[in-house]
C-alpha cells in the first residue's frame, strides 16, 4: 500500500529503542526521513548508524523530552534539519527500577520520572510541534499508551498506568483541537511486546502471559509500526482520537499480588 508520506519528516522520541525503532523502520519504509531521538547521545547516535545501513535517511537530535527547554530545543531541532516537521510519535518514556512497586512503596522520585516522562514529555513535545504542523492540510501525532491503561492496570505499575490512562485523555481532547487543520491525533496501546522492556520475564511468565492470549504470542515490535506508518498514512485521514489496542485481544490478565502473572 502507497500510504503517500514519501519525504515527510518524523520526529520520534526515545526513537532509538525498540520499539522506537520498529516504528522508525515502518516509516522510513515509505520515504519518511527520521529525527531520532533518545536520552542518551550514544544511543541515539548508533540508532541512526543503524538506520543509514539499512539505507534509511535519519539524523540524531538527544535530548531529554521530559523537560521543558530541552523539549523545545529537540523540536526545533528535528524541524530544522530537513526544513519541515510533519509527524511527531511520542514513544518516550522511562520504565525499569522504577517499576514493580505497590503505591505505598512508590517514592517521589519514581512517581515523577514515570509522570513526567511518559505524560509531560508527550504533552512537551506536543505543544513544541504544533506549530510545524498542519501546512498544507497535513500532520500526524501518534502517542503510546498500553494495555497498562486500557486492561484495567497491574499491581505494580499504578504511577505507570496513570500516565498511559492520561496520555489517553490528552489524545483525545488534542485531536478535537487540533482536526480542524488537518493534524489528526491517534494514541496506540500495544499489550505486551518483544522488546527489552519483558527480558527480565521467566519462561514461567512468559508461558504464563502467551497461553492467556488468543493469539498465543507477544506482540512483535513490527506490528507496532506497521499500525503506526498506516496511521500517518493518507488513508488514515479520518482516524483521528482513537486509542487503538494491539495486544491479541487479551486486556485482563490474571495477577498475583507482587504483579506477576499466574
Amino acid at each position: 500500500m502507497d500510504l503517500q508520506i514519501d519525504g515527510r519528516v518524523a520526529l520520534i522520541t526515545g526513537g532509538a529503542g525498540g520499539l522506537g525503532m520498529a516504528q522508525a523502520r515502518a516509516l522510513a519504509g515509505e520515504g519518511v526521513r527520521l529525527v531520532i531521538n533518545d536520552l542518551d547521545p550514544d544511543r541515539a547516535v548508533d540508532a541512526v548508524k543503524l538506520l543509514h545501513l539499512e539505507g534509511f535517511e535519519a539524523i540524531a537530535v538527544p535530548g531529554d523530552v521530559s523537560k521543558p527547554d530541552s523539549a523545545n530545543s529537540v523540536v526545533e531541532d528535528a524541524a530544522g534539519a530537513f526544513g519541515q516537521l510533519d509527524i511527531l510519535i511520542n514513544n518516550a518514556g522511562a520504565g525499569g527500577r522504577h517499576l514493580g512497586h505497590r503505591v505505598e512503596d512508590i517514592s517521589d522520585e519514581s512517581w515523577r520520572i514515570i509522570l513526567d516522562s511518559h505524560l509531560t514529555a508527550t504533552f512537551l513535545c506536543t505543544r513544541a510541534a504544533l506549530p510545524h504542523l498542519g501546512h498544507a492540510g497535513y500532520g500526524r501525532i501518534i502517542n503510546i499508551s498500553s494495555m497498562n491503561f486500557t486492561g484495567g492496570g497491574r499491581p505494580g505499575v499504578a504511577h505507570y498506568a496513570a500516565a498511559k490512562a492520561g496520555i489517553a485523555g490528552f489524545t483525545r481532547t488534542s485531536a478535537k483541537e487540533q482536526g480542524p487543520r488537518g493534524v489528526t491525533v491517534n494514541a496506540i496501546a500495544p499489550g505486551y511486546v518483544e522488546t527489552d522492556l519483558i527480558s527480565g520475564f521467566t519462561d514461567h511468565q512468559r508461558h504464563v502471559i502467551t497461553s492467556q492470549n488468543p493469539i498465543g504470542r507477544f506482540c512483535k515490535p513490527a506490528e507496532v509500526g506497521a499500525l503506526a506508518a498506516y496511521l500517518c498514512g493518507r488513508s488514515a485521514d479520518f482516524i483521528n482520537g482513537a486509542l487503538i489496542c494491539i495486544d491479541g485481544g487479551k486486556r485482563d490478565f490474571h495477577w498475583d499480588q507482587d504483579g506477576t502473572a499466574s
